[in-house]
């Protein structure tokens, strides 16, 4: 097994916006912040980030005259159905005429030995 590999989904916590994202990272991608780009080490991923799952829908509020409440949960299962994490990633209301749109976005990208 090569490092690369040992450490492949290691994590850590972005010290602006407090998510937890990939250590590999240059940027979070939750605020957007740069956050390597003072160490020597550091270097662009040359390989493309591919997108195999996006998934977009709409919430609309037509029919009833009271608020409607939802939560977003996002759950991570492994191959044999065990759940990895479950995660509650946003709160919120519809009023009458309302509308939300949702997107589940899953990126993907190569480990290389420089991250």
């Amino acid at each position: 097994m090569t490092v690369a590999h040992a450490w492949a989904g290691a994590s850590l916590t972005c010290p602006h916006c407090k998510a937890t994202i990939l250590q590999s990272a240059s940027s979070c991608p939750i605020c957007r912040h740069l956050l390597k780009f003072n160490s020597p080490a550091f270097q662009p991923r040359l390989q493309s980030t591919i997108c195999p799952l996006l998934v977009e829908g709409t919430l609309a509020h037509h029919e009833v005259k009271e608020p409607l409440e939802y939560q977003i949960l996002m759950e991570v299962r492994d191959e044999a159905g065990k759940l990895v994490s479950r995660e509650c990633v946003g709160v919120g209301a519809l009023r009458e005429g309302e509308r939300r749109v949702f997107s589940l976005k899953v990126e993907i990208s190569p480990v290389s030995p420089s991250n």
